[in-house]
């Protein structure tokens, strides 16, 4: 679903921040060799994501789902000197690709890649997250936010991608749907729960900024 005209859609991105050359090459090798590139987070939403990295300043980042790495390499843009970002993937065979990409850019030595499943990654990483970055399973979103609240503080700010999953959250629900089913629960926790401040942007397939009060 198009929550937007594609005239619109063209005239916001041709009024936002240039999407980096390294960033451009990102999105043309994973469109001529990875499956599924329509994952990819794109000019747009990598520009929110720069943006909010940058006036956030974080110490340290958590990205659960890296597919090639666009992301990373967008929400890395505001870490400190000295911080790091911690990306976690099920996919082996795109590790080579994502490290080739971060090692090209200003943040390679910063950037932790971490394989297989975040429900078992997270608990194991003794960090305190300023900024964390959800985008993988849809059907573990809550897991994934039970596990993550552990390692934040007051002011982190976790964001949740796909939440309006291509508008099927407004749509009558199928019973076998099970995945929009959870991602309402999901919106529904988020909004409701008394330990974060939560607001859904339509922004792409809908992302989700939930303070940790």
């Amino acid at each position: 679903m198009h929550f937007l005209s594609p005239d619109l859609e063209n005239y916001i991105q041709s009024h936002s921040e240039e999407e980096p050359k390294l960033l451009q090459e990102l999105t043309r090798e994973t469109h001529l060799k990875v499956v599924r590139p329509r994952m990819l987070t794109g000019h747009f939403q990598g520009r929110v994501l720069s943006m909010l990295s940058k006036i956030i300043h974080p110490k340290n980042i958590l990205e659960i789902g890296t597919y090639t790495g666009y992301s990373a390499l967008c929400l890395a843009e505001g870490l400190q000197k000295d911080g790091q970002l911690h990306t976690i993937d099920v996919n082996e065979e795109l590790l080579e690709i994502q490290r080739r990409y971060f090692d090209k850019s200003n943040f390679g030595n910063q950037i932790v890649q971490h394989t297989g499943d975040a429900k078992t990654i997270v608990p194991t990483l003794d960090c305190v997250f300023d900024l964390i970055f959800i985008d993988a399973e849809k059907k573990e979103y809550p897991e994934y936010f039970e596990l993550i609240l552990k390692k934040t503080k007051s002011g982190s700010l976790i964001l949740s991608d796909n939440v309006l999953w291509s508008g099927k959250v407004v749509e009558p629900l199928e019973a076998k749907d099970k995945t929009t089913q959870i991602l309402l629960a999901y919106n529904n926790m988020l909004k409701e729960d008394p330990r974060v401040e939560t607001v859904l942007l339509p922004i792409r397939d809908g992302l989700t900024l939930t303070r940790v009060r």
